[in-house]
């Protein structure tokens, strides 16, 4: 009788892997391969068997006959990313973080209406930025530093409501802030560190009401802080140093009781809302935070 129960457990076994392997797009499947193709699958650290059932390589999350996850980080990809992403229309997560991968960004990447993590960080990704963010309904992560990004940041980034961390660090960005950023209310983090970003910020920065993490240290902003940062109750971690900033008067009744972290070239300031040791390690962490969540 347990032979049998057995047995049985291991058709139906069987015959749900044969059920997503079925349900799979042809559309789904066949991207997936020349993506595998164009990063030089058979160079990666961890490979796909491409005779194999699609839901059985490694990085791929299946849910109901389609894609929802691609997590290939610090897997060895090399290339580019292939044109024609959109394919996985239920892609949820993109994590290709810490590879070396080169190339432009596919331009129907932001189409993709699912998603609501793209982690791009530590690869050679080059050209600008997409303008056109507005199918973006569910994203809540966009993390693209240390990078090779060069032009601006698009006024369309604004479009993202549902936006919570915004990580642009060690790009090429220039320009100015686009004003559209003081529309992402929900927004927590916002890191733009180690550009070439210049001009007054004219962005009403206290509408940003959630924001934790504010760092837009080393690149050239000017002129007055907004006066409207120093509502935002939620900060912990401020990092302004390297910059042209003519006054940060503002900020002198900053009211977040929550600072661990300060930095700015106000020595004043700096005492005022108690530079620790831990705000010299932070540029670091910026580059290197969450190695382990993939």
């Amino acid at each position: 009788m347990k032979n049998i129960i057995n047995y049985t457990c291991f058709m139906l076994f069987l015959a749900c892997s044969f059920a997503v392997n079925a349900q799979l797009p042809k559309s789904e499947k066949q991207y997936l391969i020349e993506f595998n193709k164009s990063t030089l699958g058979e160079q990666w650290q961890n490979k796909w068997n491409l005779q194999a059932d699609p839901s059985s390589w490694y990085g791929v999350e299946i849910i109901d006959g389609h894609v929802t996850s691609l997590k290939l980080y610090r897997n060895n990809l090399k290339g580019a990313i292939p044109e024609g992403i959109s394919a996985l229309s239920n892609l949820k997560t993109l994590n290709l973080a810490f590879n070396t991968i080169e190339g432009n960004l596919p331009k129907d990447m932001f189409q993709l209406e699912a998603l609501t993590s793209v982690r791009l960080e530590m690869n050679k990704l080059t050209g600008t930025l997409p303008q056109d963010y507005s199918k973006m309904k569910s994203l809540e992560e966009l993390s693209m530093f240390n990078n090779l990004f060069q032009g601006t940041i698009p006024e369309g980034i604004g479009e993202i409501s549902t936006l919570k961390t915004l990580n642009l660090s060690s790009n090429y960005l220039e320009g100015s802030l686009p004003k559209s950023i003081e529309k992402l209310g929900n927004l927590e983090r916002l890191e733009l560190f180690g550009n070439k970003l210049a001009g007054a910020i004219e962005v009403d920065l206290g509408r940003l009401v959630n924001l934790r993490e504010l760092i837009l240290s080393y690149n050239k902003f000017e002129g007055d802080m907004p006066s409207g940062m120093a509502s935002l109750s939620n900060l912990e971690f401020v990092q302004l140093q390297g910059n042209d900033f003519r006054s940060l008067n503002s900020l002198l009744r900053m009211q977040s009781t929550k600072l661990a972290v300060f930095d700015s070239d106000d020595e004043f300031l700096n005492m005022k809302f108690g530079t620790t040791e831990a705000s010299r390690t932070r540029i670091v962490d910026t580059k290197y935070e969450d190695v382990k969540r993939n």
